[in-house]
């Protein structure tokens, strides 16, 4: 054990990851401890506020408490001086002022018109609610109602009489009177301007450990390749010549499949440029002699000739240009760029550019469902998978027959399915779907240059997403391609 624990210390494999855990460990505790503390000296400063905010209204209340309170004593002294008219002009908020007697009868009422605030039972000298309040002079009680508005508290703050179950929140006691002002803190809105410096956090604590781990991979990387080299140099001098020999040309062997693999690509792209050149010729001149723009080419047959030739120089055209894009694909010439697109719209936009030739051969053609959403794919690959699909589909499929496709999204990806009624692949045929070059020839398909598949699975794999082929003879197939959802 004590061996395999040097052997591991001494591995630069196993110990610089370790180090590399343990220093961005470490980092990122020492960063959310610091924002754990500041996340509570925001909420303790926010809370000192709002409390200081509801001791001001307390304050506030209780001196307009005071003040009704005095023009309510003039009331009580002299009610017959009083006119409810020349009391608003002194305190607009005051509503209504009554005096009870020590048996509780009514002695005094302001205004005459309404009924009278009610006696409230109250045991102290003071009693007061958002809207009245009441006190004790000599023996008899005045009670006053008011406008709440005139108490200035917002919506969040409550006023709540002293006594029962001590509320939840900030609370301040009104001075002389038996009511606390209760206040909730907005922790959201508190640490609002704390969440907007987070991603400081992770630049400034958590950028040295990402770059010192970068760092670290690359050098480890370095130091792993002079390692295998110099164990590849000793492997060398220690192995007999014939052996050594043997190494090498395994080398050279295996650098010029390589080699040939890359000049075989770019042949076949020049060959396919030099020959798609003469054939645009030969389909532009077949086209000019076929509709006779120059005169009448005099027998009927050779206008007929004339159009075979542009139907055949157009196939092969189309055959030559799958040749080239699968060569470009191939060799890594292909450009994609990924960003967000609709599968659903672009699903649509394909099945209808397709919809005259399944008309012509009376083949249902449709989108049955979709699900909205968004991937990220490059939008003339996802073009190129999607026709290529289609063409097949309707290809293998016999007139009167349908092709059905759908959109949804599933474990993080966009999924387009692809169903048709043809006479469907075995499973050999299945397995070997997607090669270069192969066809499956039916009774009365046209079939073409058998790239189709391949592109579209090579594109679709590029992308970081894959193809799926499921058929069974006699019951058509079902094609399934699956893309990154964004």
């Amino acid at each position: 054990m004590a061996a395999v624990a040097r052997r591991m210390l001494r591995d630069s494999r196993f110990t610089v990851p370790v180090c590399i855990l343990l220093i961005c460990g470490s980092f990122a505790a020492a960063a959310a401890l610091q924002m754990r503390l500041d996340r509570i000296h925001v909420l303790g400063q926010a809370a000192a506020t709002q409390q200081g905010r509801a001791g001001g209204i307390a304050f506030g209340i209780g001196r307009t408490f005071s003040r009704y309170t005095r023009m309510a004593q003039v009331f009580a002294d002299s009610p017959q001086l009083f006119r409810s008219a020349e009391l608003g002009r002194a305190e607009p908020a005051i509503r209504d002022i009554a005096v009870y007697g020590p048996d509780g009868a009514l002695q005094a009422h302001l205004d005459a018109i309404t009924p009278a605030p009610a006696l409230p039972r109250f045991t102290g000298a003071r009693w007061a609610t958002a809207d009245q309040l009441a006190f004790r002079q000599g023996g008899r009680t005045v009670v006053v109602r008011f406008d709440p508005a005139s108490l200035a508290v917002d919506s969040n703050l409550a006023i709540l009489p002293i006594g029962g179950t001590r509320p939840d929140g900030i609370i301040a006691d009104v001075p002389g009177w038996p009511l606390r002002a209760v206040t909730q803190l907005d922790e959201s809105q508190a640490l609002r301007l704390w969440t907007g410096t987070l991603p400081l956090y992770l630049f400034v604590i958590l950028g040295p450990a990402a770059a010192g781990a970068w760092l670290s991979v690359l050098f480890v990387g370095a130091f792993q390749r002079h390692a295998r080299a110099a164990r590849a140099i000793r492997a060398l001098r220690s192995t007999r010549p014939i052996e050594a020999r043997l190494m090498v040309r395994l080398a050279n062997a295996e650098r010029g499949s390589a080699e040939a693999l890359r000049s075989k690509s770019e042949f076949i792209a020049h060959m396919s440029h030099e020959l798609r050149t003469p054939l645009n010729a030969v389909i532009g001149f077949s086209e000019i002699i076929a509709e006779g723009y120059y005169g009448d080419v005099g027998h009927p047959k050779y206008s007929e000739y004339a159009k075979d030739i542009n139907g055949a120089g157009r196939e092969l055209h189309a055959k030559i240009s799958d040749i080239l894009e699968f060569a470009n694909i191939e060799a890594g010439r292909f450009p994609l760029k990924p960003e967000a697109l609709d599968l659903a719209a672009l699903a649509g936009l394909c099945l209808d550019d397709h919809q005259g030739r399944a008309f012509s051969r009376r083949i249902d053609l449709r989108l049955v469902a979709t699900e909205p959403g968004l991937v990220r794919a490059d939008p003339q690959a996802v073009r190129r998978i999607f026709i290529a699909l289609i063409s097949n589909a309707l290809a293998y499929t016999a007139a009167g027959g349908s092709v059905r496709a759908d959109v949804r999204f599933e474990d993080g990806a966009g999924v387009f399915i692809l169903s048709d009624t043809g006479a469907g692949f075995s499973a050999a045929e299945s397995a070997e779907a997607g090669r270069p070059f192969q066809r499956f020839d039916r009774a009365g398909t046209v079939t073409g240059s058998g790239l189709g598949l391949a592109i579209s699975m090579e594109l679709a794999r590029r992308m970081g997403g894959a193809t799926r082929l499921a058929s069974a003879p006699g019951s058509g197939a079902v094609m399934e391609v699956r893309l990154p959802r964004l």
